[in-house]
């Protein structure tokens, strides 16, 4: 199994998820320029939100794998993330998912671990289904200039219990 860990993303890090590109239909998470995120302040190219909700998932060379953004929620501990493009659909997915639950576990221990997922990517709801999450909820919501359907997922350590 590999072994990944994570780290404040650094703006070099920032600049590395921009110039990902993912193929269609999986381009709508593709980034704009550097350039433009830095020049609005979006996202990761704003040093405070970086430094506040961003990390780079690493595996033991420290080469970059994934990022993820831990969204400040009262009482949830919503993950969103993003695996580098080729490394897509090869089987590291649900380990990455792992070792971010377990990181949002030791942020706020008390907190339910949530995520979202656009209806239409069936590959990550399997991911997330197979490392525990359980959907809870299907609604719309605005995704970079347009509204898209996601399904809410929170995480269920023990899914067979009653």
């Amino acid at each position: 199994m590999l072994q990944a860990k994570l780290n404040p993303l650094s703006e070099e890090q920032g600049k590395q998820i921009c110039s990902w590109r993912y193929p269609d239909p999986y381009d709508v998470y593709n980034w704009p320029s550097w350039e433009q995120m830095n020049r609005n302040q979006e996202e990761f190219a704003d040093p405070v939100l970086r430094q506040k909700q961003y990390y780079a998932y690493m595996d033991e060379n420290d080469e970059l794998l994934g990022y993820a953004q831990f969204f400040p929620l009262q009482g949830v501990t919503r993950i969103g993330l993003g695996l580098r493009p080729d490394l897509c659909n090869q089987g590291i997915g649900a380990n990455f998912i792992r070792v971010l639950i377990e990181a949002a576990k030791e942020r706020n221990p008390q907190n339910e671990i949530d995520l979202e997922v656009a209806t239409w990517n069936v590959r990550a709801y399997k991911v997330y289904e197979r490392v525990g999450f359980v959907h809870t909820d299907t609604y719309e919501r605005p995704a970079r200039g347009s509204v898209t359907q996601v399904h809410c997922m929170v995480y269920d350590p023990n899914p067979n219990q009653i």
